[in-house]
C-alpha cells in the first residue's frame, strides 16, 4: 500500500486529498450539494441532452457508412490548403460549428481511431472546433439574460471568428508531422475515388441499417451520459467551493491579473465562475453592476475558455486514443482572449453600437423559455440537417468547380 502511493506522480497525490475533502464537504453540506445536482441534472436533461443527441447519432451513421470518407477526398483540395488538415476534418468543423462542445473532440477522436488523419491534425482539429451551442449564445445568453438578441449575436459572431482564426494560425503547427504521407497528385477522377473510400470504409464493418443504427444510439447515450456526470459533479464543486470560500480565493487570484486591466470586481467573479461553468459564468456576468462592454467582454472570453467542466468532457472523450490535452488548454486560453478582443473591437465601433440600440423587430427569436426537450431536439435535429446539406453541397460545389478548371486548363 505504501509502495503503491510512493509510485503515485504529484497530481495523484493531490487527488486523492481532495476527494477526501470533497466527499468531506459533501457530509457537511448537504443539502447545498442535493440542490446543486438536481441543477447539474436539469441542465443536462434540458439543454445538453436534445442539442447533441441529433449530432452524436447523425456522425455515427455518416462514418459507419462511409459518406465522411467520401466528402472527405472531394474536400481534400480545400482542407489541406486552409488548415493542413485532411479533408475529413471538413465534417469535424460542420458539426462543431453547429453544435456545442465536446461533440467535435468525439468526433475528431474517432476520425484518429479511424486513421483518417494523425495525431496532430486531430489534436488542432479540435482546438478551433470547439463552440459553445448557438442556441445557447442566441437564446439562453441573447435573449434570456441580456434581453437583446443582438447582443446574442454579436457574442456568438465574436466566439465563431476567434476559432476560425485560431484555426488558420494552428495550421503552421507541427507543419513537420511525422505521420503525414504527403499524396502525389492523382489522375484518377476524384468522384470515383471518393466513391471507392466509401465503399472500403462500409465493407470494412458492414452492418444493416437497424443494427447501424442500435449502434449509433448506444454510443450516443453513453457519451451523453458521461458528459451529465460531468455536469453534475462540476456542479457539485462548483457549490461547494462557494460555500468554503474557496471560490473567494479563486476571484482573488484572477483579480491580479485582470483587476489592471480595467475589469471592476463583479466582472471578476463572474470570470471565476465561469473558470469552472460557462452557464454560471455568463449568468454572473449578465447580472453584474458594470457598463456593457465589460459584460459581453467577460461573457466573450468566459465562452471561449468553456471551463474546466468542459475541458474534464474534453478529456473524456479522447481517453482511449493517443491525443494530448495540453495543445487543447493553451487554445481554449488563446480562444478566450481572441474572443474577448474582438467583443471589444466591435463594441468601439459606432456602427454596431447603433445596431445593438435600435428596436428588435418581434419575433426575431423566441423567448428563452419556449424551448422545451422536445422544441430543443427538434431545433437540432433541424440544424444537424442543414449543416449536412450545407457540408455535402460545399464538398460537390468545389468538386464541380475543380472539375471545370481542370477542363477549361486542358482546351
Amino acid at each position: 500500500m505504501i509502495s503503491a502511493a510512493k509510485n503515485l506522480s504529484t497530481p495523484g497525490r493531490l487527488i486523492i486529498p481532495a476527494i477526501t475533502v470533497f466527499i468531506a464537504c459533501m457530509v457537511i453540506f448537504p443539502a447545498a450539494v442535493l440542490e446543486a445536482s438536481k441543477a447539474g441534472v436539469y441542465a443536462w436533461w434540458n439543454i445538453v441532452f436534445p442539442a447533441l443527441l441529433p449530432f452524436f447519432i447523425s456522425s455515427e451513421l455518416l462514418l459507419g457508412y462511409g459518406v465522411v470518407h467520401f466528402m472527405g477526398v472531394l474536400l481534400e483540395p480545400v482542407m489541406r490548403p486552409l488548415f493542413n488538415l485532411p479533408g475529413a476534418g471538413s465534417f469535424v468543423i460542420a458539426v462543431g460549428y453547429t453544435s456545442g462542445f465536446p461533440v467535435s473532440a468525439s468526433l475528431a477522436a474517432r476520425l484518429r481511431k479511424d486513421r483518417l488523419c494523425t495525431r496532430f491534425e486531430a489534436e488542432r482539429l479540435m482546438c478551433f472546433t470547439n463552440n459553445a451551442s448557438p442556441l445557447f449564445m442566441l437564446v439562453a445568453v441573447g435573449v434570456g439574460m441580456y434581453n437583446n438578441p443582438r447582443l446574442g449575436a454579436l457574442i456568438a459572431g465574436c466566439h465563431y471568428l476567434g476559432n476560425l482564426l485560431l484555426g488558420l494560425l494552428l495550421r503552421f503547427y507541427k507543419t513537420n508531422d511525422p505521420e503525414y504521407i504527403h499524396k502525389t497528385c492523382i489522375r484518377e477522377n476524384l468522384f470515383r475515388r471518393a466513391v471507392a473510400e466509401m465503399q472500403k470504409a462500409y465493407r470494412s464493418n458492414p452492418r444493416p441499417f437497424g443494427k447501424m443504427l442500435g449502434d449509433a444510439v448506444s454510443s450516443s447515450i453513453n457519451k451523453l451520459l458521461v458528459i451529465g456526470g460531468f455536469i453534475v459533479v462540476f456542479s457539485v464543486i462548483i457549490k461547494v467551493s462557494a460555500l468554503t470560500g474557496l471560490m473567494a480565493l479563486i476571484t482573488r487570484a484572477i483579480g491580479l491579473a485582470a483587476v489592471p486591466l480595467g475589469f471592476m470586481n463583479e466582472t471578476v467573479r463572474s470570470l471565476s465562475w465561469g473558470l469552472f461553468e460557462i452557464t454560471l459564468g455568463t449568468k454572473a456576468a449578465a447580472e453584474a453592476a458594470v457598463p456593457l462592454i465589460q459584460k459581453a467582454i467577460s461573457t466573450s472570453m468566459i465562452l471561449g475558455w468553456s471551463g474546466i467542466s468542459v475541458l474534464a468532457q474534453v478529456s473524456a472523450m479522447i481517453s482511449d486514443t493517443d491525443l494530448k490535452m495540453g495543445l487543447f488548454i493553451i487554445c481554449r486560453f488563446l480562444h478566450s482572449i481572441l474572443a474577448g478582443i474582438l467583443c471589444f473591437l466591435f463594441l468601439r465601433t459606432d456602427a454596431i453600437l447603433t445596431w445593438l440600440a435600435s428596436p428588435v423587430t418581434a419575433g426575431a427569436l423566441p423567448p428563452a423559455h419556449s424551448f422545451s426537450w422536445l422544441a430543443s431536439l427538434l431545433y437540432f435535429s433541424r440544424l444537424c440537417l442543414f449543416a449536412v446539406l450545407a457540408w455535402a453541397l460545399f464538398a460537390l460545389t468545389g468538386y464541380f468547380i475543380r472539375s471545370f478548371s481542370f477542363i477549361r486548363f486542358r482546351i
